[in-house]
């Protein structure tokens, strides 16, 4: 036995069609991992056999296929068979007599050819990549979710909350975690799915789901109070520990909720989000209200029966920071820890730790799994490609001092992260104490809507200064209030509508090369705060080698980039340089 572990999933066939990822275990530790879309460079990588995330993962420790042990899917195929009776219902309910027996037949068929056709097909896919295909196993999706935020929390005893569109046949598990592993309470089984019911709306405001709810999540804090908007979503929709969202989203798609909302609000889905009206903004606020009001419900009906005060959570809703902030606060909770890849490229993390005791898996408080590149191959790459550089003694400063400034830098170090966060190794930054270096970044560097907000990075001593009831909060996944008396120091990264923000705590044992860029730009303005967003243009996954790090420097409106002690000005540069570097890292 080698020791290893390899856990993927997969986006093909009916088991999901995105954010693929593979993970690497040594010995049960999780030692390697990366998300599909940061190779293929296409994003959340959709309908999509995770290959070159595998060969990352066996690259990583030089491996063949055939040295690893056994594989994981974070997936059961014979779990589909229980969505059949909400079929049966709905052809019934929906279609004609003889139109519904012909549907409910070939229903029935696909479910048992569908059973045993992904194993074959990933059986197939893994031998390409190797004359040897290891043991395949499967675990539950809404198990993996539950193992991947309980396990790393630290807590002996949790109430856990799975919470997505939909996994086998479930969209919502409410589990019991301690010493002895996971224990389902309560199962909300699909349609019933609060994933779906928020990607319904987002599909309704002009974007697309599994992509666009952060973005109605941003936007919501821009609404107010309609009673006109909420009394028509209310009655589609049932809140609540009893929540029942069915009447929108009782087929799979968004395809059948959309069009209930038009003929409810008697308006046409919204085709251009780039301005919104009035009435938009409230049904995003409407819809984030009615979201949190169910989760919390849950949350605080199952606190009290599984005998918890601390709650882990995951799942694609969990990526809602507002709603996670809501939760914290409910007196019904004493801490909370949110698995930071919390979406479905977080399955393969909790499939390989499903297995293993809770109190053997260590507290997560990083997410830097991913590949890193040393000095001396960026150094290659430049030189290679004509471009002046310089290496200061002092990175840190030198850089700290160009944010003091107002320049934009690309910040390229270490790691690259697991989740949808760029937590410091791949980060774009800015100095966060005007709203002005806020609209640079959004019109020269991210190309994006300007209504959107950015979070900082802040050193974890400050957290108690700068937060309303500040703590450690590593991974960017929870929204907080600041103090009033500090809020004109980090106007940048505050949303424009409320004043929230959120943030990553950021500590020397965590990232020291980041943690003391912070304390020098600390030292040089009084302010231990820089604004952070991803190291990405628009509709771009974040940058995973140095070359798809120059690419974006020259064809994004930044003054510096640093990586791994080297650093890089536009103003040393001739001005007609081609954008693409020659050669690839």
């Amino acid at each position: 036995m080698s020791g290893y572990t390899l856990a993927f999933k997969p986006a093909i066939g009916l088991y999901g069609q995105h954010d693929p990822s593979a993970v690497l275990f040594e010995d049960g530790r999780l030692v390697y991992g990366i998300e599909e879309e940061r190779l293929t460079r296409q994003k959340h990588a959709v309908d999509t056999f995770p290959e070159r995330a595998i060969q990352s993962c066996l690259d990583y420790r030089d491996l063949a296929l055939s040295d690893v042990d056994r594989v994981l899917l974070p997936y059961d195929p014979t779990l589909r068979s229980k969505l059949i009776p909400h079929h049966v219902r709905d052809a019934f309910r929906v279609d004609g007599a003889v139109r519904t027996l012909t549907s409910v037949e070939t229903l029935v068929k696909t479910q048992a050819k569908s059973r045993f056709f992904p194993r074959r097909e990933v059986e197939s896919r893994l031998a390409a990549l190797g004359d040897s295909v290891p043991p395949i196993e499967t675990r539950s999706h809404h198990a993996c979710h539950a193992a991947s935020a309980f396990h790393p929390s630290g807590f002996e005893q949790s109430l856990v909350l799975t919470v997505d569109a939909k996994g086998e046949y479930d969209s919502t598990v409410v589990w019991c975690g301690d010493a002895d592993g996971l224990e389902r309470v309560r199962t909300y089984t699909h349609p019933n799915s609060l994933g779906l019911f928020f990607a319904i709306v987002t599909e309704y405001l002009g974007y697309r789901m599994f992509n666009g709810e952060g973005k109605v999540m941003g936007l919501a804090p821009y609404g107010n109070e309609n009673p006109s908007v909420e009394r028509t979503l209310r009655s589609l929709i049932d809140t609540g520990v009893d929540y029942d969202v069915t009447e929108l989203t009782r087929r799979w798609g968004t395809g059948h909720g959309v069009r209930r909302l038009e003929a409810a609000f008697d308006r046409d889905r919204t085709e251009t989000p780039e301005e919104f009206t009035q009435w938009e903004k409230d049904l995003a606020y409407t819809a984030q209200k009615l979201l949190e009001e169910t989760v919390l419900a849950i949350v605080e009906e199952y606190t009290e029966t599984v005998g918890s005060d601390t709650l882990s959570l995951a799942g694609g809703v969990a990526l809602n920071c507002k709603l996670n902030k809501r939760l914290r606060e409910s007196d019904a909770v004493d801490d909370v820890f949110v698995q930071p890849v919390a979406h479905d490229a977080g399955l393969a993390v909790g499939a390989g730790l499903l297995e293993r005791s809770p109190a053997e898996v260590p507290q997560l408080e990083t997410v830097y799994y991913g590949p890193e590149y040393d000095a001396d191959e960026i150094r290659d790459l430049l030189e290679w490609n004509k471009i002046p550089y310089s290496e200061p003694e002092d990175t840190e400063r030198v850089v700290a001092e160009r944010l003091a400034d107002g320049d934009l830098v690309g910040w390229f170090d270490g790691r690259l992260e697991l989740g949808p966060r760029a937590l410091g190794n791949r980060s774009i930054l800015a100095d966060p104490r005007t709203a002005e270096s806020r609209d640079r970044v959004n019109r020269f560097v991210k190309h994006r809507e300007e209504w959107r907000p950015f979070a900082p990075s802040m050193l974890e001593a400050a957290a108690d200064e700068y937060l309303v009831d500040g703590e450690a909060a590593p991974f960017m996944i929870s929204a907080f209030d600041v103090d009033p008396a500090r809020r004109d120091e980090i106007e940048a990264v505050l949303h424009p509508a409320d004043d929230t923000t959120r943030p990553q705590t950021v500590a020397q044992r965590q990232n020291p090369r980041y943690h003391r860029l912070i304390s020098e730009f600390a030292d040089i303005t009084g302010v231990p705060v820089l604004l952070n967003t991803s190291f990405n243009d628009h509709a771009e996954p974040i940058v995973t080698t140095p070359t798809e790090a120059l690419k974006d420097f020259f064809g994004m409106g930044l003054d510096v980039l640093a990586f791994e002690g080297l650093v890089v000005e536009k103003s040393t540069i001739e001005t007609d340089r081609p954008a693409v570097p020659a050669r690839t890292t």
